[in-house]
């Protein structure tokens, strides 16, 4: 079976990703192309492909494919019409960054509740003045997805004694650290009551445009909007018009419904808003990690066993 990892790698990482391949199981049939000359030929070949994304072109070009291993937690710029029609399997690398994220996140919450954004700005002015922090002890953390990234979020945030709310498409799976869980149609009951609202699903047609201005106006008037899902997920002219209506505490933002984030956005010189260049889910284990999740799914194709985060 002919595995090829294409030049559509984030980041340049194909080759650290081959490598961590390779130590683990030399004898795979491997081949690492780097050159987009190349691609098409090699994709000719290739039965399964490793990679971050899958022009057209390679697509069409790979007859013989049989298995896309996404290098990406979130899937939704694939052609799954295309691909299904073809009957190849697509799988994500779902769960691996649930660590980094679900850190990215408890720092975000922090930030606003340590009022670190007070502190640097007086830093910069060489001000000594005390200002008040505050608990996450005595706040209601919202979750909209509690799936590998949602239920790490959780486990960090009852560890400060936070209660921890939030929507699953299935609420009976969801882990057992949360104090409620909804199913979808019951986002209301989450919108109402928290004070840091936790965006963590993936970007479908369901969730698309999802905190919209009412989700928005259904918040308290002092929470904090935090999105590490996907930028469509929420409107983002209704966010910045909620900002600038004083209607939301603030937010936390590491993606965007256009990126990079235009430098004329408003987003930008917002005290209340921090923005991070998607890169909540970087850690220095990422492509190990990929690794890990593709021969775990190699070894089950191999075998003709159902694929672990199988999409299509």
């Amino acid at each position: 079976m002919t595995v090829v990892v294409p030049p559509h790698v984030v980041d340049g990482g194909g080759s650290d990703l081959v490598a961590e391949i390779r130590d683990r199981r030399p004898g795979i049939n491997l081949e690492h192309v780097a050159d987009d000359a190349e691609v098409l030929e090699a994709a000719a070949d290739a039965e399964v492909i490793v990679t971050s994304q899958l022009p057209d072109d390679v697509l069409d070009a790979a007859e013989n494919l049989r298995w896309v291993q996404a290098l990406s937690a979130g899937t939704d710029e694939y052609d799954y019409d295309a691909l299904g029609a073809r009957d190849v399997a697509l799988t994500s690398v779902s769960g691996i960054h649930a660590q980094p994220i679900g850190q990215q996140v408890l720092g975000y919450l922090l930030h606003f509740e340590r009022r670190f954004d007070r502190a640097i700005a007086k830093q910069r002015r060489r001000e000594w003045e005390r200002h008040g922090g505050r608990e996450l002890g005595d706040r209601t953390i919202g979750i909209v997805g509690v799936g590998a990234i949602g239920s790490q979020v959780a486990d960090y945030c009852t560890a400060f004694d936070a209660r921890v709310v939030g929507t699953k498409r299935d609420p009976t799976d969801a882990s057992a650290v949360l104090d409620a869980v909804y199913g979808p149609d019951d986002l209301e009951s989450v919108l109402e009551v928290s004070d840091y609202l936790v965006l963590a699903c993936p970007l479908t047609d369901e969730t698309r445009g999802l905190i919209d201005a009412d989700a928005l106006a259904t918040l308290p008037d002092d929470a904090v909007l935090v999105n590490v899902a996907r930028g469509e997920v929420v409107e983002q002219s209704a966010l910045v018009d909620a900002l600038e209506a004083d209607d939301l505490g603030g937010a936390a933002l590491d993606v965007f419904e256009e990126e990079p984030l235009p430098k004329s956005s408003p987003l930008w010189d917002r005290d209340d808003v921090l923005v991070t260049p998607h890169m909540a889910g970087s850690t220095p284990h990422y492509w190990e990690r990929c690794a890990d999740v593709f021969l775990r799914n190699y070894d089950r194709f191999q075998a003709g066993e159902p694929l672990e985060n199988r999409v299509v």
